[in-house]
């Protein structure tokens, strides 16, 4: 089979004039990986070395096969916090088993998503969910470290709870762990603002785990308390087939946040070549590296955006530093295994808090909070779901609260305007509509809004009143931008179209779409509105408008001797 030969060069896999700039970024991105792998391990609440055999393969995998040249598909911590809330993968017989079938299920829904180009469908959801979302994320980061970081175990039914638990029971805080975990955060810090702000991570880690033999600090607790850590490379394992289904729930919610990160990331970096990547090719990337991780014992992975950005600004022009990663990840774990075990737990609880410290976005959430009340209400009730209810359904709620608060704002949504038109003048003067429907006179009258169902009584409330004084009037109603109308509102106009012509009267349609004249005439409407009585759209805007209120003037300017009938028995 022939090979293109621009197809590794297009793909940017490897750039020959940056190699030795994108082996120092890869190396870079590798060495700070594993400590942070190992805390979404321990967010998680699972043994810390599934999250590093999943970055390991991940990294390069997803460099492999994403549309996008940056991306770095790794551990995220709203992925870490969403596995932490599902049973099957704590304390059971095959809990190790169910992790990995739920890293394989979220990579193929991912997959599929890419396959079928969904990516484009991501616009739809709301800012304001996600805004809350991942605000929710960043405060129980900081609030399911507080154990970990005074080494106590405070109980609660949600993380909320143990944290007011801890500050009543303040006094059983032990203080070296407390000690140890500042230390950390304390060292992050201050490194950021210095030539070892891409090391810092590592550099804290390592000086604070080192006060523990150092002091002989026994109470605090290590990583190799909680797991073991092997200093081998893991095989392949067959996923556990007998939780499948109870983990579609929790993989569908999985899928859908890394995909949402990694559609962000995608917007955010451009490739090489100055073009933004595909988030469907992006979706494709994900997939394959989550199937990867699953099979050889890895937890569920997304797109990061902090290590994306790690590598950027290391010097990365090419796939290549991905790549570099994942061998430097496997590099050291065969090399430095049993070291990773001496890990103190509270350092990795400084490092995670100071995660979800940078993660909150106090400025998105007071630009969403100012740009209306449905907004503020979707962000608010999103936020507060996700910190009280397990996240694989926060998600979910948090997307439902803003369809019904989005109905409900539709529903309220509609204005009737009266068009006026004055002779010698081009364009017509709008105003409120009459109260009451003038006789031997044309009203055009024009909504404003949506057409969803329950705005048809606003729309019909709005409508002029017909009377018993009413007589030979016309209401000219202008639906140029409607393709279609429900059945609600079809069934309104019938209604008020019959009880004109109880007063001699009619309605008229004016600005009617193709697609809407098929579906009156589908449904029965148009023979019922009589054919002579609908006025179809043209190129020129508003000229059935013109000649639906001609016709009309003309008709109620004549007597009621029935020369009306005979004008309207011509047709069209």
């Amino acid at each position: 089979m022939r090979v293109n030969a621009n197809f590794f060069a297009h793909r940017h896999y490897i750039n020959r004039r940056s190699l030795g700039g994108d082996v120092a970024a890869g190396a870079t991105l590798g060495v700070q990986s594993i400590p942070a792998a190992m805390a979404a391990g321990v967010l998680a609440g699972v043994n810390p070395i599934f999250a590093v055999h999943a970055v390991m393969l991940s990294t390069p995998i997803g460099a492999l096969f994403a549309s996008s040249v940056f991306l770095c598909v790794q551990t995220t911590a709203a992925m870490s916090l969403l596995i932490a809330d599902v049973p099957q993968v704590h304390g059971g017989s095959d809990s190790a088993g169910a992790l990995f079938m739920l890293a394989i299920m979220t990579g193929v829904l991912m997959l599929a998503a890419g396959l079928l180009k969904l990516g484009r469908h991501l616009r739809f959801i709301p800012n304001a969910v996600l805004t809350g979302f991942i605000n929710g994320v960043a405060i129980l980061i900081v609030l399911g470290q507080i154990g970990d970081l005074t080494g106590t175990s405070p109980g609660g039914a949600n993380k909320v709870v143990q944290a007011f638990n801890l500050v009543k029971d303040w006094r059983a805080i032990d203080v070296r762990s407390l000690a140890v975990g500042l230390v950390v955060i304390i060292l992050i810090v201050v490194l950021h603002n210095t030539r070892l702000k891409s090391w810092g991570m590592v550099v804290a880690l390592i000086v604070a785990s080192l006060l523990v033999p150092l002091f002989e600090w026994q109470t605090v607790a290590l990583v190799s308390d909680i797991a073991v850590i092997p200093d081998t490379l893991p095989l392949p394992v067959l996923p556990a087939l007998s939780v499948l289904p109870a983990l579609v729930i929790p993989a569908v919610s999985l899928a859908f946040v890394g995909l949402v990160q990694g559609a962000g990331i995608s917007q955010s970096y451009t490739n090489p070549d100055g073009k933004y990547p595909s988030a469907s090719g992006d979706f494709i990337g994900q997939g394959a590296a989550n199937i990867a991780a699953g099979i050889f014992q890895g937890m569920p992975v997304g797109g990061s955006l902090s290590a994306t950005a790690l590598v950027r600004n290391a010097g990365a022009a090419s796939r290549l530093a991905n790549i570099v990663a994942g061998g430097v990840i496997a590099l050291s774990l065969v090399l430095l295994g049993n070291l990773v075990g001496s890990m103190a737990m509270p350092s990795l609880a400084g490092l995670l808090i100071v995660v979800g410290l940078q993660t909150l976005k106090p400025a998105q959430i007071m630009l969403v909070l100012r740009t209306g009340r449905i907004q503020a209400m979707t962000l608010l009730g999103t936020l507060v779901v996700t910190l009280l209810v397990p996240l694989q359904y926060a998600v979910m709620i948090g997307i439902a609260i803003a369809v019904l608060l989005y109905l409900v704002k539709q529903s309220n949504r509609m204005t009737l305007k009266e068009w006026v038109l004055h002779e010698g003048q081009v364009l017509p003067t709008e105003q409120e509509p009459p109260p009451e429907l003038p006789s031997r006179r044309a009203t055009i009258i024009t909504p404003y809004g949506s057409t969803f169902y329950a705005t048809a009584r606003l729309f019909e409330q709005q409508l002029p009143a017909i009377t018993a004084e009413t007589h030979r009037a016309v209401l000219v109603l202008n639906v140029r931008h409607y393709e279609e109308l429900g059945s609600t509102f079809l069934g309104m106009l019938e209604r008020y179209a019959s009880e004109l012509r109880k007063h001699d009267s009619k309605l008229m349609l004016a600005e009617v779409s193709p697609r809407l004249y098929n579906q009156l005439h589908k449904t029965g409407r148009l023979q019922k509105l009589k054919p002579r009585n609908v006025y179809r759209q043209s190129e020129t805007v508003g000229a059935s408008i013109l000649e639906a209120h001609d016709d009309a003037l003309e008709w109620v300017a004549l007597d009621d001797a029935g020369d009306g009938d005979v004008l309207e028995d011509q047709g069209r």
